[in-house]
C-alpha cells in the first residue's frame, strides 16, 4: 500500500510543493497538511484539491507515515519536530526540507532516531516560482533505505533534478544548502552593483540587461528582470525575506569560521541586506540588495520613485 504523507508549513515553497504532490505524486490517499494559520492551510486545500487539513502537527504526524516539513528558521524547525515527536512516530519517515544549519540537521537527526523513526534532510534550491512549477533542485542525505523513500516525491515530482547523499550524515545536505545560498547573495550583490554602475555612468540598465540576458540566463536574468522593475521592493509579501536571507547568511559564516576561513562577500551582502531590513522592515526581499547599493550611490532605494 502506498505511504500516507503529511505536509507541515505552508509558506511560499511549502504551497507549491505539495500542489506538485498531490498533481504528480501518484497519491493513492489525500495529503494531509498542517499549517499555523489554518485559514492558509484550508485555502490550499480548497485550490489542489486531494488533501484534507490536520487540526493539529500531532494529528498529522499520527496519520502519515511520511512526514514533510519546510519552516522558516532553526528555532520553528525544532519547535515543530518537538510536537511531531509527541506522537509514536516508529517505523515513520520525518523529511525536514527547511534551510537550517547544520548543527540543527544532526539534532533533528539524533532526536527522531532515539524514537524509532528515520531522518532525511531534502532542502531544495530554487525560488517559489520553480517550486509551483516543480522545478526545485532537492538535495537529500540520510540513510539509504529512507531516502529510496523519499525519491519517488522529488524528480519528477517536486523538482526536476536530485543531489543524492543517500548513506551520508544527513547535515551533508544542509551543508551544501547553506553554502550554495553563498552564492544567489553574491550574485544579487554583484547584479545589484552593476545596475547602479549603469545607471551611474550613463550605461543605462537596459543595455546592461540584454548583455546578461546574453550571458547569464537563468537566475542572473531573472534577478535583473526584478531590480529593473522595482519588483524588489514593491511586492507586499516577499519572495525570500531578507530575515531569512540574513538566517542563512550567519550559518555560513558560522560555519565557515569555526573552520578557520573567512566569507568576505557574505560578509559583504550581510551588510546590506541589514539596510534592506532597516528601510523595509519584514516586508525586506533579499532583491533589495540593489535598494541597499542604490543608497550607497545616492539613488533612492526604489527606482520607480519620482
Amino acid at each position: 500500500m502506498a505511504p500516507q504523507l503529511a505536509w507541515l508549513g505552508l509558506g511560499n515553497m511549502g504551497r507549491g510543493m505539495c500542489k506538485n504532490l498531490v498533481e504528480k505524486g501518484n497519491l493513492s490517499q489525500p495529503l494531509i497538511i498542517h499549517n499555523r494559520t489554518v485559514k492558509r492551510a484550508e485555502e490550499l486545500s480548497a485550490k489542489i484539491g486531494h488533501s484534507q487539513v490536520a487540526s493539529s502537527i500531532g494529528d498529522a504526524a499520527a496519520r502519515a507515515d511520511i512526514i514533510f516539513y519546510c519552516l522558516g528558521d532553526d528555532p520553528a524547525v525544532l519547535s515543530t519536530l518537538d510536537e511531531i515527536l509527541k506522537v509514536n512516530v516508529e517505523g515513520k519517515v520525518i523529511v525536514d526540507c527547511s534551510t537550517v544549519h547544520p548543527d540543527t540537521t544532526a539534532q533533528e537527526a539524533r532526536l527522531v532516531e532515539e524514537k524509532g523513526a528515520s531522518f532525511v534532510a531534502c532542502p531544495v534550491f530554487g525560488a517559489p516560482s520553480m517550486a509551483d512549477a516543480g522545478q526545485l533542485i532537492c538535495v537529500l542525505s540520510g540513510k539509504a533505505d529512507a531516502v529510496d523513500k523519499v525519491k519517488p516525491y522529488c524528480k519528477g515530482v517536486m523538482g526536476r533534478e536530485n543531489i543524492d547523499f543517500s548513506g551520508q550524515e544527513p547535515r551533508k545536505a544542509t551543508l551544501l544548502k547553506v553554502l550554495g545560498n553563498t552564492f544567489i547573495l553574491s550574485m544579487i550583490e554583484t547584479l545589484s552593483e552593476g545596475h547602479v554602475a549603469a545607471e551611474k555612468t550613463g550605461l543605462g540598465v537596459q543595455e546592461l540587461h540584454k548583455f546578461i540576458e546574453i550571458m547569464f540566463p537563468g537566475p542572473y536574468t531573472a534577478y535583473s528582470n526584478r531590480m529593473m522593475s522595482g519588483d524588489y521592493y514593491q511586492r507586499e509579501e516577499p519572495l525570500f525575506a531578507v530575515d531569512l536571507a540574513r538566517k542563512d547568511a550567519r550559518h555560513a559564516m558560522d560555519l565557515v569560521s569555526k573552520a578557520g576561513g573567512h566569507m568576505k562577500n557574505v560578509e559583504l551582502a550581510d551588510g546590506y541586506l541589514k539596510v534592506v531590513k532597516e528601510n523595509q522592515g519584514e516586508k525586506g526581499d533579499i532583491a533589495g540588495i540593489y535598494g541597499a547599493k542604490r543608497l550607497e550611490a545616492d539613488l533612492p532605494f526604489g527606482n520607480q520613485q519620482k
